[in-house]
């Protein structure tokens, strides 16, 4: 799963998500994307769930690209800690995603197969999704 190799402190305070994607709202370097139509702390886990049902779905054809990246830790105390004692260590890490960012993209498979792959790793995702195809190829 994708985690930080090195972070400057390793807990942080989570902050606001709001508004829309100021940057990574473009396809850059596929044919097709999948972007965020809501604005969701993703996990490691959801994003790598949704990478392998698009590479089975096209049998690992084409090119597969993820243009998130989970740097914001998630923290978390023990079950059954009483209060208090400091905060709790890192349990997961979260990528943040705001409205119209575009979360993974796709090239060298034919448009349906790239859709059907793309719906299919939206399941796997916490955020509703829409499937776009880059502007120079419409």
């Amino acid at each position: 799963m994708l985690s930080p190799r090195k972070v400057k402190y390793r807990k942080k305070q989570r902050g606001r998500l709001s508004g829309e994607a100021q940057k990574g709202n473009e396809i850059s370097f596929g044919e097709y994307g999948l972007v965020s139509l809501e604005t969701y702390f993703i996990t490691a886990r959801q994003i790598e769930a949704a990478r392998v049902a698009m590479t089975r779905r096209v049998k690992r054809g084409g090119k597969v690209w993820i243009r998130i990246f989970p740097d914001v830790p998630y923290t978390k105390k023990p079950a059954e800690t009483r209060m208090g004692k400091g905060k709790g260590g890192v349990d997961h890490w979260n990528a943040p995603v705001k409205l119209g960012t575009v979360m993974f993209e796709m090239a060298g498979v034919p448009r349906e197969l790239a859709e059907a792959a793309m719906m299919l790793a939206s399941s796997k995702l916490p955020v509703k999704t829409t499937f776009v195809v880059r502007r120079d190829l419409r």
